[in-house]
């Protein structure tokens, strides 16, 4: 086989496989759409502050309980740099180049730790997990995965959400939403 022709069968095999990555992502952005149809909007006054920013990585939303299933619909499966800060009416999680995330205090159902979730893996608790409901119509809740860049800021933070839960009484305990390694090697 001439070496143009292997080169051309190769460019079309890259070009089929990129397509199927685009196509599957459209179908899960669709698909999650209909779990999440709407995403709540920032309140022009949330409250004061309970934290200053602190600087984070915004993993990926996925959900609840299923630390693989991404959700893609309104960007929330994109990751992003983000500047988290808890209000005394919820959680704003300012991504610079994608839309605010917004999360009120009650629709807060859980405040955790986890050492992975889709599309980032670190050591034990390593993110800080929020579990919440964004669209009451469907009651689907999600998992929203964030790395804080400073420790100090992480128990802060992780702090001043529980305490969003202990106002309505909830608790707010730990929990990681990622496999055990006993559960890995199974």
């Amino acid at each position: 086989m001439p070496t143009w022709l292997s080169v051309a069968l190769l460019l079309v095999l890259l070009a089929l496989a990129l397509w199927g990555m685009r196509a599957g992502w459209r179908n899960r952005t669709r698909r999650t759409a209909l779990l999440v149809p709407t995403l709540p909007d920032v309140p022009a006054d949330a409250g004061p502050a309970r934290t200053e920013p602190a600087e984070a990585v915004y993993v990926s939303s996925t959900r609840a309980g299923d630390w693989l299933d991404r959700v893609a619909a309104h960007g929330l499966g994109d990751r992003s740099p983000a500047v988290v800060t808890v209000h005394d009416a919820g959680v704003l999680v300012h991504r610079p180049g994608a839309r605010d995330l917004w999360v009120a205090a009650d629709r807060l159902t859980a405040v955790g730790t986890a050492r992975g979730q889709a599309g980032k893996f670190v050591g034990p608790e390593g993110l800080v997990v929020l579990t919440w409901v964004p669209d009451l119509t469907t009651g689907t809740a999600l998992d929203t995965a964030l790395r804080v860049r400073h420790d100090a800021d992480k128990e802060l933070l992780l702090t001043a959400a529980r305490s969003l839960l202990r106002a309505r009484g909830d608790g707010g305990a730990d929990h990681d939403s990622a496999p055990t390694a006993q559960e890995e090697q199974a």
